[in-house]
């Protein structure tokens, strides 16, 4: 039974290896065998061959003009060859399928198959589909206007065809070469290859190929005014078309033929055969064919001065070209050379260098991002825990604290706050970087951001006996909703920029109301200097990061070159620009405007006596004794009962046993992080799985796991923002 499976799987070879060899002369027959070699594969079952026998069928329909019945069969056999994960075959049905796209009006599907096919073709060497991909991408290339690339196009495919040593499938490319060369001027170059194409097709018994040289001849003696041979080529071309039944070659040589008739005025001859080229390309869709006989069509109507047809054929052409040139293939065409300029590799050791070189290289990417984003997580996490105590503790005894005691508890949380500015330069940025940094907005009382940013510069600029002044519009309001922390990272960058680059005279801030209405205020922010200046050359590249022009930066100024880079993003995140003037020698002034909208005083005592939190129970997971104690004395002024778990673990069996109204919850802790812990009090089993959970955390980061962002309600940063949590809880 093997044997005689294995005779008729050598038989169907044998029928398609016909079948395909003759179809340069007898596609009729070659159809005809590719049916009977798909009945028995049918009947045999075999995946593979069938494919194969779908293949080939696609192709002789193809070439005949039948394309629906072509599609229908390549499609069919890419599901028989993706279930036999073979990429030949896929390549193969996919060759076919961009020989109808191409020849009809989808040319953007005709190149993504096409350059599909040639990949798989460069990898498994196959010198002999190469040559035939590449002639079929410089037709493409043609259409698109892009002789250039049509010309390599063709090269390679002479090239791979001499791999191969197959003449005749070397000189499918001479015929349109030939035409570019025309086209150029080239007569003799042309010439000579169209003649050496129709010597190869004669001798290889080409027939349908040689159609092809003769039309291509034909072109030739056109273009040198020999008409009468020109007239004979393409009858010749016309006939062996019509004998095949192909239907792309018989409608490209009636219009040319048309165009010839068009030369030597006779436009009767050329109306008729033209028209023979409309019905053909209509009833198959061949779109270049069918809107260039019509615009033929409209010269001839223009020369008899028949202006109604040559309005109604000028009409056609424009509504049968733009459909044809639709937007998805206008999109291809802007775009489609970056596909062309990928190298077109000869050899498989050569793709699979580049193949290797990329996922090399996206390897070290994503391990860089990787150790990145680790190295963020755990920098902003240990040096903002810290911090997180001085402010959070500097705010609870501001309430508690005399006049003069709370001037220097400002002081001392708005030094801690600029510390935290300057951590925060490098993480930002990077946040900056990748486009995820939002604002904040929230009620600010500005008069005191400005003043504080003053005071916080003021020793500095002392140390260097500078003169800081702040000028505030009294036509200003002293409260606006805005994101107070980008605010003063912009201000803070500019005013220590300035002081850092000036060493004698002074700083002066302005900050000046220049329009607006009943709740807007178009504001001006500059910040001018008495120092080095800037070049005009650097004042573009200024604020790239890490750029330090070496005209004006010493040891002495130091910096990390960030401040200029931040200031930008976050101006242009406020959506502004930033401005410079500057004058080496003398001073600089860097200068924004923003619209921001008109604040009112918070009333923070209605809010915080109406003890809405009061007996509420919070489970605080937190590893620092000093954070935890911090936020449990925060809550406890609020009336929150706080129950304390020390670690991951910790909070999740606490969770267990009782139902708390909130988790404030750390992500950066021994024995469990807060992230799985987080995960495990979901569960359905456990208590507070509807629980409105918090990160509470200095980890910048946090909010980038996309694993875990959904089990929380929220995210609060260290240094606690004691408003914010409390609006947060508030309203959960």
């Amino acid at each position: 039974m093997s044997q005689s499976v294995t005779d008729i799987s050598n038989n169907i070879d044998a029928l398609l290896k016909k079948a395909y060899t003759i179809r340069v002369n007898n596609l009729k027959t070659s159809i005809e065998l590719g049916e009977e070699a798909l009945a028995i594969s049918r009947k045999l079952n075999n995946k593979e061959l069938i494919g194969r026998s779908l293949n080939e069928l696609s192709l002789f329909y193809m070439i005949k003009g039948e394309y629906v019945l072509s599609t229908k069969m390549a499609e069919e056999a890419i599901k028989h060859f993706i279930e036999l994960n073979d990429e030949k075959g896929i390549a193969d049905a996919k060759y076919n399928l961009a020989g109808i796209y191409y020849k009809t009006d989808n040319f953007h599907l005709g190149l993504v198959f096409l350059i599909d096919s040639l990949t798989t073709y460069l990898k498994y060497n196959d010198y002999h589909n190469q040559a035939r991909t590449y002639k079929s991408l410089g037709t493409v290339y043609e259409y698109f206007g892009d002789q250039k690339n049509a010309i390599k196009s063709y090269e390679s495919s002479i090239k791979a065809a001499r791999v191969v040593g197959d003449s005749a499938l070397e000189s499918n490319a001479y015929s349109p070469l030939s035409g570019i060369y025309l086209k150029h001027n080239k007569i003799t170059k042309a010439n000579d290859i169209i003649q050496k194409a129709i010597t190869i097709k004669k001798q290889a018994g080409d027939t349908r190929g040689l159609a092809f040289a003769l039309y291509g001849r034909a072109k030739i003696y056109s273009y040198t005014g020999e008409y009468q041979k020109a007239e004979q080529d393409f009858k010749d071309a016309l006939k062996i078309h019509l004998d095949a039944g192909e239907k792309l070659g018989t409608a490209m040589a009636y219009r040319k033929m048309g165009e010839l008739y068009i030369k030597i005025q006779e436009f009767k001859k050329a109306k008729t055969i033209l028209k023979k080229a409309l019905r053909i390309s209509d009833d198959y869709n061949i779109a270049i064919t069918r809107f260039k006989s019509n615009y033929l069509l409209y010269q001839i109507a223009k020369l008899e001065k028949n202006d109604s047809d040559a309005l109604k054929y000028l009409e056609k052409y424009f509504k049968q070209k733009e459909t044809v040139i639709n937007a998805q293939t206008l999109q291809v065409i802007e775009n489609y050379e970056l596909i062309t300029k990928m190298k077109e590799l000869e050899k498989e050791a050569e793709l699979q260098k580049e193949r290797a070189e990329i996922i090399e290289k996206k390897n070290r990417a994503e391990h860089a991002f990787k150790i990145r984003q680790e190295f963020l997580s755990t920098m902003s996490h240990e040096i903002r825990t810290p911090l997180n105590a001085v402010i959070t503790i500097s705010s609870l005894l501001n309430d508690r604290s005399d006049t003069e005691d709370q001037q220097l508890l400002n002081s001392l949380r708005f030094a801690a706050n600029n510390l935290l500015q300057i951590i925060n330069d490098i993480l930002d940025f990077t946040k900056l970087d990748s486009g995820k940094a939002k604002l904040e907005i929230r009620t600010c009382n500005f008069s005191m951001l400005l003043d504080n940013l003053k005071n916080i510069y003021d020793s500095l600029a002392k140390e260097k006996g500078l003169k800081l002044s702040l000028k505030f519009d009294p036509n200003l309001s002293q409260y606006y909703e805005l994101d107070e922390t980008k605010m003063s990272q912009i201000l803070g960058n500019l005013i220590s920029n300035a002081i850092k680059y000036t060493e004698q005279g002074k700083v002066n801030i302005e900050v000046d109301k220049i329009g607006g209405n009943n709740h807007f205020d178009q504001i001006i922010f500059k910040i001018t200097d008495t120092g080095v200046g800037i070049l005009q050359i650097h004042h573009d590249e200024i604020f790239d990061s890490f750029f330090q022009p070496e005209s004006i930066t010493t040891r002495k100024q130091g910096g990390s070159g960030l401040g200029l880079a931040i200031v930008k993003k976050l101006v242009e995140l406020h959506g502004s620009k930033i401005h410079l003037k500057s004058t080496v020698g003398i001073g600089s002034t860097f200068y924004f405007e923003l619209t921001v909208k008109k604040g009112t005083l918070p009333d923070k005592t209605s809010t915080k006596t109406l003890d809405k939190l009061k007996n509420k129970k919070v489970l605080l997971a937190e590893d620092n004794m000093i954070n935890a104690m911090v936020a449990t004395k925060l809550l406890a002024n609020w009336g929150i009962i706080t129950e304390h778990a020390k670690n991951g673990k910790e909070a999740v069996e606490k969770s267990r046993s009782q139902h708390f109204d909130f988790i404030l919850m750390d992500l950066h802790m021994p024995e469990m992080n807060g992230f799985d812990a987080t995960l495990q009090i979901r569960q359905k089993d456990n208590l507070n799985n509807k629980t409105p959970i918090f990160a509470l955390t200095a980890d910048i980061t946090a909010d980038q796991q996309e694993d875990y962002i959904a089990y929380f309600n929220g995210f609060l940063r260290k240094p606690i923002e004691i408003d914010q949590m409390y609006d947060v809880m508030i309203k959960s």
